[in-house]
This record gives C-alpha cells, sequence and structure tokens, in this order.
C-alpha cells in the first residue's frame, strides 16, 4: 500500500505542527505550505523538519499563499495529495477589526480559491476546513452543529464564508469536504497574543521577577478551552469518515477569561489581584459573550472526546513559560 500524502496549510501555526507531528507518526508523507519571509517562521517544526536531500524525508515544505489561486492549482496537481488540510488564517479576533479586509481576503475568499484549486486540478482528495466557534458569536450556548450563527467580528464573517464555501463544493462537487468547528484550542505553542498564552507567559515573567503586571480586557468572556494537540487528532477523523460532514469539537466545558488567569496564576502560587489590570484597549468593538460546544456528534461519530479541560490546560501552559528561557 502506498503512503497516504498530506498537504497542509498553516502548518507553522500551532494546529499545523501537532497536525504534522500526528501524521508523520501515521507514517505519512507531509507537505506544508509557508509564507515566503526574510525571516525564519519555522520555530513549531525545525524539531521534525529534515532537509529533503537526507535519505527518506518525509516532511516537505513548499512557499505559497492562498491568494494564489494559480500557485495552488499547480502545487495540488504536482502533489496529488491524500488529504489536504486548511489551517491558514489571520486567526486573531481582535486583529480582524483593525485588518477587514485582509482577513476577509485570506480568511474567506483564499478558502474558495483552495476549494477550486482541488476541483480544479481534478485530485481525488478529502479536505478539511478549519472554523471556528466564532462563527456563532451572540448565539446562546451551547452550541452544536444546529446553532445559528451569529458572528460578531471581521474575522468570524470571513470563516462564515469560508464555512458555506466549503458546504457548497461539498454539494455541488461531490467534494470530500468537512468544517472543524473548532472550540478554542491552546497549548505553549499558541500565539503570545492570545489570551491564554499572554496570561501563562505573563505568569511565569511575574514569577520569574521579570514583570509586575498583566493588562487584559473583557475577564467576562466565557470560552471552551480544550488542548490543540489532542483537537488535530479529531481533523484526521473527519478525513477518515466515508462520508463528509462538519463537527463541533469541544471540551463542553465553559471557563471565563478571570477563571482562566486565577488558575494559572494560583499554580505558580502567585495573588491574581494584585498582578491583573484591565486594559480598555484590549476590548472588542463588539464582544462574544460566551461559547461553550456540545460535542456529541464528534463523540458518536468519530469516537473523539476531549481529555484535557481548562484547568489542567492552564497548568500545563504556565508550567511550559515557567521553563522557557524566554
Amino acid at each position: 500500500m502506498s503512503r497516504k500524502v498530506a498537504f497542509i496549510t498553516g502548518i507553522t501555526g500551532q494546529d499545523g505542527s501537532y497536525l504534522a507531528e500526528f501524521l508523520l507518526s501515521k507514517d505519512y508523507e507531509v507537505h506544508g505550505l509557508i509564507r515566503r519571509s526574510s525571516t525564519f517562521n519555522t520555530s513549531r517544526i525545525d524539531h521534525i523538519y529534515q532537509d529533503p536531500h537526507t535519505e527518506n524525508p518525509r516532511l516537505f515544505l513548499h512557499f505559497g499563499d492562498l491568494i494564489d489561486g494559480v500557485g495552488l492549482t499547480t502545487l495540488i496537481r504536482e502533489l496529488q495529495p491524500t488529504e489536504v488540510y486548511n489551517l491558514a488564517a489571520q486567526s486573531h479576533v481582535q486583529v480582524s477589526f483593525s485588518m477587514p479586509q485582509y482577513t476577509g481576503q485570506v480568511d474567506g475568499v483564499g478558502v474558495v480559491g483552495i476549494l477550486e484549486a482541488i476541483r480544479s486540478a481534478e485530485v481525488n482528495t478529502r479536505f478539511y476546513q478549519a472554523s471556528t466557534s466564532e462563527l456563532f458569536g451572540s448565539t446562546p450556548p451551547p452550541q452544536n452543529e444546529e446553532s445559528s450563527f451569529r458572528p460578531r467580528s471581521p474575522y468570524a464573517a470571513a470563516k462564515l464564508m469560508a464555512y458555506w464555501a466549503t458546504v457548497n463544493y461539498r454539494e455541488a462537487y461531490g467534494l470530500h469536504a468537512s468544517n472543524g468547528i473548532l472550540f478554542n484550542h491552546e497549548s505553549p505553542r499558541r500565539g503570545e497574543t492570545f489570551v491564554t498564552r499572554k496570561i501563562s507567559r505573563a505568569v511565569a515573567a511575574i514569577a520569574k521577577g521579570s514583570k509586575e503586571k498583566l493588562f487584559l480586557g473583557n475577564l467576562e468572556s466565557v470560552r471552551d478551552w480544550g488542548y490543540a494537540k489532542e483537537y488535530v487528532e479529531s481533523m484526521w477523523l473527519m478525513l477518515q469518515q466515508d462520508s463528509p460532514s462538519d463537527y463541533v469539537v469541544a471540551t463542553g466545558v465553559g471557563a471565563s477569561v478571570r477563571d482562566f488567569a486565577k488558575a494559572a496564576f494560583s499554580h505558580a502560587d502567585l495573588d491574581w489581584e494584585e498582578h491583573l489590570e484591565i486594559d480598555k484597549k484590549y476590548l472588542r468593538p463588539t464582544e462574544v459573550d460566551s461559547l461553550i460546544g456540545d460535542p456529541s456528534k464528534a463523540k458518536k461519530l468519530l469516537r473523539w472526546e476531549a481529555k484535557t479541560k481548562w484547568q489542567e490546560l492552564a497548568k500545563l501552559m504556565v508550567d511550559s513559560d515557567l521553563q522557557s528561557k524566554n
């Protein structure tokens, strides 16, 4: 049996790096799309990258961009991937308010580009689209696959276009295309401007004596936080199903930003009230109050269930940042 070939956009991100590790453990040949940069941006995958000139390499990187449809079509036609995972995005909600047009171009139109590349290249592949719980916006929790979408940010609006484009290509062209509606998933590899990592890094810095205060915005927002390393398995499981579909992936447990911060500070034996302050510049023009997922469908059909809940997640992220030399 020939080795399966996976193509991952956004391979240098948190999810992309964990997914690449997971697929390599499954004996896949993995290809990743990276944007050209004058500086190295591959730190999350450096530990698994092999020089392609070495014997039997299984991880390959290709320069490209989601908004370059011609380049994507050529690359997909050449690679003939068994599975395509689209994880690339401008993924910061707050930033999307400052860069709405760019966010729409990459997160919305870019996904149409990769779907069209798959269709026009006439490749027999299975497609995974990284959707988001932000699609639900102001819809009350718990949210599942049947809940209404009410996006509250340019990021969520762009992701909504991508979601429906994936459904449309599935229905119109018979693509095995699935949406993973992943609720917040974090890890020590999370970008440093995302709130959970911002908290864990600040707690570590305060514990080490190199910082005094952590500034945050809305402490009352409730999110369903899971461990990204576990969530990538659900992506793979979706593409192993006979029929494509859309799945909510979550822990089913919610906690506020305040709760997460308190747990993180407590783990380092610090008084959160002494070190945490509110800064209005971190408030969004439109807030999303509560996102808590109902992962019943994923549990039943994929036989996937989150193992790490938010309390354990806060501890492991703080521990990682405490051990970091940065």
